[in-house]
């Protein structure tokens, strides 16, 4: 099982290429809003960018805190989210440590699922699958070590 990883930030222009991927590929939709990856300005064009995803915690606090069982732990971490199940109540985004769920105008959730379906779209190559081995072994990732910061 692999997670996505936003390895290589300082490549990022801010084209939201990985964004409109996720949201046309993964819930046909063409809007901001509908995405389970962001990127955000880490302080102006001269401090680069941040990408906001699901860290594929584990055990996920979005999905002990869903009262329906949408969003359900993933054996490697993170969660997959049944949208059926889904009562918009809003608590799998307040519970999640990183602010990676977003809440459309509806109160519909986005979060990363780790398909890897942005990959191919960054044209700079700052995104990657990583096996989920590497997290639960304790591997250090580029962004994770001291001072990189670049993982959100």
């Amino acid at each position: 099982m692999k997670i996505l990883r936003a390895a290589r930030m300082e490549r990022c222009i801010g084209c939201y290429s990985c964004s409109l991927a996720c949201a046309r590929l993964l819930h046909d939709r063409l809007s901001w809003n509908t995405a389970g990856i962001r990127i955000r300005s880490a302080g102006g064009l001269t401090a680069g960018f941040e990408a906001r995803l699901c860290l594929a915690c584990d055990p996920a606090p979005c999905a002990e805190a869903c009262p329906t069982g949408a969003m359900v732990q993933r054996k490697a971490g993170g969660v997959l989210f049944r949208r059926a199940r889904c009562i918009r109540c809003g608590l799998c985004a307040e519970a999640c440590p990183v602010d990676a769920i977003y809440l459309d105008v509806e109160r519909n959730p986005y979060v990363c699922i780790h398909c890897g379906r942005c990959v191919p779209f960054c044209p700079h190559d700052c995104l990657e699958m990583r096996p989920a081995e590497e997290k639960a072994a304790g591997v250090a990732f580029p962004s994770e070590d001291a001072g990189g910061g670049h993982d959100v």
